[in-house]
């Protein structure tokens, strides 16, 4: 049986927009390139900012953020890596520079250097066909089957949307095979190569063309040519690594003015997109693999000089990625953008109640990281101040900046949730008994979900998974929402249709990819998709 998927994804950029970004990019580069050098004081300015240490204590208290842990590479040196606050809620344990955080999407870094090293030793290269290395590898159109290239997977231009991801969990525990079968059933949001669709499963992907070229699996390639390499002792890629007694900080997520420590998240299936587990001390040593010679640490070239270029080299512009630089765009595993005329290469990671951020200032041979166990933008504030502060710019208080935006949006978005439940209509029961509504629902994408009746009435049992149960809560007529058990997922609505003989037959789910504001909850959003799953028994 098949089933159809609605999504809501954001805009599609013409072509014209595209190639006007990029004539920006060449201005921005050339405009770079006059930038005035530093003034002497700039250059004689310490290498940490003064009272660096009470600024993040003072930030971490108006946030409410329980840890944090900073590094930051200056000139090949670890100049900073300090860690504050607690690492978990109710309990007293310090975290320090050595304390383990989930980094998420700083991972694809890792992933698209691990095939940078294919490329430089002729087994694999960047614009081969996915198909050469996954015979087996299908997607919605059979034209992008045959064309997509292992720099499309890194590149978020396959056109193929969210699937998992903070808080988005999709089959966390069947196999890697299973979900590259199932991406055939899944349907673009854009046409291929034509805009920026940001892509966890592409990554996933990626992962297995590694397995597939060196018989040794992603996680296994990476230990052994990055973390062992860097002296990267405390880094891991899953959490089934993270023994109980670990110096490890654990998520907290804020729900319903709350904030509760709540599971960490297993990547495992989908690892080579978000599954990296580290420090800001280790993290302090990738970035120096990163910077002055870059693709040479302590001496010894770990990647060429021409596969750090292509690293770094944009591929699909994202617009509106930055208001303070003319255009943002994604390379291979890195956003490149500017800041005070010098070129940034970044990423962030959110994963659930872990977030994280990792700047290169390459002309200043600069590298800061940020990780916190709860979601907040005061990182960025942080992130922004040390960028401010080692491109000489002038200072402004980014603490009291998004302070206020995030207030302000907060607010704003809470407005829209209470809308939400304005809109509920009182008074209305379900069209059938509760047991009417039990079965089997499928669809090709997103496979089974079961309807169970329990004690406290009906529960989604998705994919035969224990950890992914969600109670349904009558709203009205036949629509539910459904609460995640795990509060980290928080929760969803959903309704059922019933065939001409009133007999509910199909099952939609809304799955929302991108809430507006996570500490409000997984709805409102503007970026979600439908599936639409059909009875089957």
């Amino acid at each position: 049986m098949t089933s159809s998927r609605r999504s809501n994804p954001t805009p599609n950029p013409s072509s014209f927009i595209l190639q006007k970004m990029w004539l920006l990019f060449g201005l921005a580069v050339f405009i770079g390139g006059m930038a005035p050098q530093p003034t002497a004081a700039q250059t004689e300015r310490p290498p940490v900012p003064e009272a660096l240490a009470a600024w993040i204590e003072a930030g971490m208290a108006a946030w409410d953020i329980p840890g944090m842990s900073v590094s930051i590479v200056r000139d090949d040196e670890v100049v900073f890596a300090q860690g504050f606050g607690i690492r978990k809620l109710g309990e007293t344990e310090a975290v320090d520079e050595h304390t383990i955080f989930g980094v998420a999407s700083t991972t694809k870094a890792f992933t698209a250097a691990a095939l940078g090293l294919l490329v430089d030793e002729g087994r694999l290269g960047w614009d081969d066909p996915v198909t050469r290395h996954l015979p087996g590898f299908e997607l919605y159109d059979p034209y992008v089957t045959r064309a997509i290239t292992i720099r499309d997977l890194l590149t978020h231009r396959s056109g193929l949307g969210r699937m998992t991801g903070n808080r988005l969990q999709y089959m966390p525990f069947r196999d890697q095979s299973e979900l590259l079968y199932r991406m055939r059933y899944m349907q673009p949001e854009r046409p291929f190569r034509e805009g920026y669709v940001y892509s966890n499963m592409m990554y996933m992907v990626a992962g297995e063309v590694i397995s597939a070229v060196t018989g040794t699996g992603w996680d296994e390639f990476v230990r052994q040519r990055f973390f062992e390499p860097l002296g990267m002792d405390r880094s891991s890629t899953s959490i089934t690594q993270i023994g109980d007694w670990e110096n490890a900080a654990w998520p907290h997520q804020l729900i319903e003015g709350d904030l509760r420590t709540i599971p960490r998240r297993n990547f495992d299936n989908v690892g080579a997109s978000a599954s990296v587990n580290t420090s800001a001390a280790d993290m302090a040593q990738w970035m120096r693999l990163h910077l002055g010679e870059a693709g040479v640490f302590e001496g010894q070239r770990l990647i060429s000089p021409e596969t750090a270029r292509e690293l770094y080299r944009i591929v699909t512009p994202i617009p509106g990625g930055n208001r303070e630089a003319p255009i943002t765009a994604y390379a291979l595993g890195w956003t490149v953008s500017s800041w005070n005329g010098r070129t940034i290469y970044r990423h962030g990671g959110a994963t659930d109640g872990m977030n994280t951020t990792l700047i290169l200032i390459p002309e200043e041979n600069t590298g800061i990281f940020i990780t916190t166990n709860t979601f907040n933008t005061f990182m960025n504030a942080l992130g922004r101040k040390l960028k401010d502060y080692y491109t000489g710019a002038e200072f402004r208080d980014w603490h009291e900046v998004y302070l206020r935006n995030y207030e302000q949006q907060f607010e704003r978005v809470m407005a829209l949730r209470q809308e939400i439940h304005d809109a509920r209509i009182p008074g209305t029961q379900p069209s059938r008994e509760l047991s009417a509504y039990t079965g089997l629902f499928h669809d090709p994408l997103y496979d089974d979900v079961r309807v169970v009746q329990g004690e406290a009435g009906l529960e989604l049992h998705f994919w035969g998974d224990p950890t992914q149960i969600a109670d349904l809560e009558h709203w009205h007529h036949d629509t539910f929402r459904a609460v995640w058990r795990n509060p980290a997922q928080r929760e969803k609505f959903v309704w059922f249709q019933t065939d001409r003989d009133g007999v509910p037959a199909e099952l939609h789910v809304q799955f929302s990819l991108r809430p507006m504001l996570l500490q409000a909850g997984a709805y409102p959003t503007n970026y979600y998709r439908i599936v639409e799953y059909r009875r089957v028994e």
